[in-house]
């Protein structure tokens, strides 16, 4: 899953990806192997100030219409706002991500209307109101997996009440998300422990703040703790991983399952002896 934020103040791209820019990412990302692109136009970093409606769709209109024209390709919309959906999903959408899990229940409305998807990640609160990147007291939680769950079934219920299908709902623990670095790190270690849920689980570690556990590394630096946080919960058996690094997470997740199957590594030996 491709991440794409078209704003200028997301915390590792912001300001890159606008206007023409964002069209030849979005080739990119979907060249290199992302089997669905997300698109934001706003961005959910600690203290990021509230995006209008109005905003949002200035900044993904063009970008939307372009991949959904020359791309096929699954399409999700970044957005906590009915409006925004609304658009994202009548353009050819299909699916709504929702990083408040579910604080406006009118979004669960629209993507019923439209038997759209909905992507409900755990949140406790509005970015604008969130410390800064995972500063969150530790005692927050008593256990973080266990309440991330059960708040997240709540919102889960809220969005089936207003039409949602079950299965149109997919689950994202939020990591990084009102949470400190050790809760980021214990839902990662844990992630097989949300496999009650019965929804498709999709986590998004890349670039994050948790993966500062061993120093100050600003976003920049952070690839290789992005790649093996995917490998891990790859491993756990998720079901989508939600990166900005498309061809290097793809390699890693190639070669880990490669090395795996020791009648593939014997035919590569073979091969390489031929060739040599």
């Amino acid at each position: 899953m491709g991440v794409l934020n078209v704003t200028p103040d997301s915390f590792f791209d912001g300001g890159r990806w606008l206007g023409e820019a964002g069209m030849r990412q979005a080739d990119k990302l979907i060249a290199e192997g992302a089997r669905i692109l997300d698109i934001g136009g706003e961005s959910t970093r600690p203290t990021a100030s509230r995006v209008s409606a109005d905003q949002q769709l200035e900044r993904i209109e063009p970008i939307l219409r372009y991949v959904l024209c020359h791309h096929d390709v699954l399409v999700t919309v970044d957005t906590t706002n009915a409006k925004v959906a609304d658009f994202a999903l009548k353009a050819g959408a299909h699916a709504i991500n929702d990083v408040s899990c579910l604080a406006d229940p009118e979004l669960a409305s629209v993507v019923a209307a439209h038997a759209a998807g909905l992507i409900l990640m755990h949140s406790r609160g509005d970015m604008s109101q969130m410390p800064g990147f995972s500063q969150i007291s530790e005692d927050a939680y008593a256990d973080v997996v266990t309440e991330v769950k059960c708040e997240w079934r709540r919102a889960r219920e809220v969005a089936m009440a207003r039409g949602v299908a079950a299965e149109d709902i997919a689950f994202d623990p939020g990591v990084g998300f009102w949470k400190s670095t050790l809760h980021s790190i214990s839902v990662l270690q844990r992630v097989e422990e949300f496999s009650d849920l019965e929804a498709p689980i999709i986590v998004g570690p890349s670039r994050k703040s948790f993966l500062n556990v061993f120093g100050s590394i600003p976003p920049e630096e952070r690839l290789g703790g992005s790649l093996a946080a995917c490998l891990y919960v790859a491993e756990k058996g998720v079901h989508a991983v939600r990166v900005h690094d498309v061809l290097a997470t793809r390699q890693a997740l190639e070669f880990m399952h490669l090395f795996r199957q020791r009648s593939v590594l014997s035919r590569v030996q073979r091969e390489s002896r031929i060739v040599g």
